[in-house]
C-alpha cells in the first residue's frame, strides 16, 4: 500500500514522538533508579555508622548514645566499667518498661501517658517563657523603689533571728597588749580605729564595721567560744565580752541588738527586697505575655472555645 505524502509525514512525526517518549521514559527511569539507589546507599551507610552496643526486643542502644557520657579523664578500664554499667542499667529499664506496658492496667498507662505529655509541654513552655523573660528583663531597681517597697510592706519584714551590731578582734592567747586593745575597742574614737587598723595583721580575726547588722548565727560561726547557750549573756546591747578557747581570745563590744519579731532594718533586707521586686516584675510579665498570646490567637482565629452542646 502506498501512503500519501501527508500520511507519510504524519507517520514519521508519530514515530519520532514515540521514540522520543521512549528515550525520555528510559532516562527518567534510570534517573529515579539512581536517586533511589543513592538514597538507599545513604541509608545503609547511616545504619552501618551506628554501632549497636545492646538490644532489648526491637530497641537498640548505640555506641553514640553512650559516647557523650565518657569523660576524657577516664582510663580505658574506667570507660569499660562505665559502659558495662550503663548497658545493664539501660537494659533493666527497657525490660521493666516493656513488662509494665504488658502488666499495668490500660487506665494506668493512659494516665502515665498524659503525665508524660504534660511534663513535656511544661518543659517546652517554661524554657520558652524563660527565654522571653531573660530577653526583656529589666534588672534595674533604684534606691527610691527599694525604700518605697520597704515602707509599704514593713510589716512583712519581721525578724526570725536575732541581729546584732558589734566590733571585735580575735588574737592569739600570747598577745602581749590585750588590755590596750580592750581599751581601744571600748573607747573607739578615730585614733583608736587608726591604731587597731595599723596592727590588724597581728590579729587572727577582725570586725570593725559596727554599722552593719549581723545574725547571731553568723557571729557564733566567727567566734567559736560563743555558743547558743551563752549568747544571751554576751550578745546584749552595750555589752563588752571577752571569750577564749585553747588557741585564741576574742574581745568585742555589742553596740546594738534587734530581737526576734522586731522589724528588720532596711539595710539588712535590702537584697531581699530587690529580689522580691524582680520576682514580681517577672510574674507580671508572664501574666501579660499569656494574655497577649491568647488575644493574638483569637484575633488570628487560631484559638476558639466551643460552647457545650446539651
Amino acid at each position: 500500500m502506498k501512503l500519501e505524502p501527508s500520511c507519510r509525514a504524519f507517520c514519521n512525526c508519530y514515530f519520532c514522538v514515540m521514540l522520543k517518549l521512549q528515550k525520555n521514559t528510559l532516562f527518567l527511569f534510570y534517573t529515579l533508579a539512581a536517586i533511589l539507589f543513592s538514597s538507599c546507599e545513604g541509608m545503609f551507610e547511616q545504619d552501618e555508622k551506628k554501632e549497636p552496643l545492646a538490644r532489648v526486643g526491637d530497641t537498640y542502644l548505640y555506641k553514640e548514645d553512650v559516647a557523650t557520657f565518657i569523660r576524657e579523664d577516664m582510663t580505658e578500664e574506667d570507660s569499660t566499667v562505665f559502659v558495662t554499667n550503663y548497658i545493664n542499667n539501660w537494659a533493666s529499664k527497657q525490660l521493666l518498661l516493656s513488662k509494665s506496658k504488658i502488666n499495668l492496667p490500660e487506665e494506668k498507662l493512659a494516665e502515665f501517658d498524659r503525665l508524660v505529655s504534660d511534663y513535656r509541654a511544661d518543659l517546652y513552655t517554661r524554657a520558652y517563657i524563660e527565654a522571653l523573660v531573660n530577653q526583656s528583663r529589666d534588672t534595674s531597681v533604684t534606691k527610691n523603689q527599694l525604700e518605697e517597697f520597704y515602707e509599704r510592706e514593713k510589716e512583712n519584714f519581721k525578724l526570725n533571728e536575732k541581729l546584732v551590731q558589734l566590733r571585735f578582734v580575735g588574737m592569739s592567747n600570747q598577745f602581749l597588749d590585750r588590755d590596750g586593745v580592750e581599751d581601744r575597742i571600748r573607747n573607739w574614737d578615730e585614733s583608736d580605729k587608726q591604731y587597731l587598723d595599723s596592727i590588724a595583721v597581728q590579729f587572727q580575726k577582725i570586725h570593725f564595721n559596727d554599722s552593719i547588722w549581723v545574725s547571731t548565727a553568723r557571729v557564733i560561726e566567727e567566734i567559736p567560744p560563743l555558743t547558743r547557750a551563752n549568747e544571751e549573756t554576751h550578745l546584749k546591747k552595750s555589752q563588752f565580752f571577752e571569750l577564749q578557747d585553747s588557741l585564741e581570745v576574742y574581745l568585742g563590744l555589742v553596740t546594738n541588738v534587734l530581737e526576734v519579731n522586731e522589724t528588720a532594718p532596711f539595710d539588712y533586707v535590702e537584697p531581699d527586697i530587690k529580689q522580691l521586686i524582680l520576682n514580681r516584675r517577672r510574674l507580671n510579665y508572664v501574666k501579660r505575655l499569656e494574655t497577649e498570646i491568647i488575644d493574638e490567637a483569637i484575633k488570628k482565629n487560631e484559638f476558639e472555645v466551643y460552647e457545650k452542646q446539651n
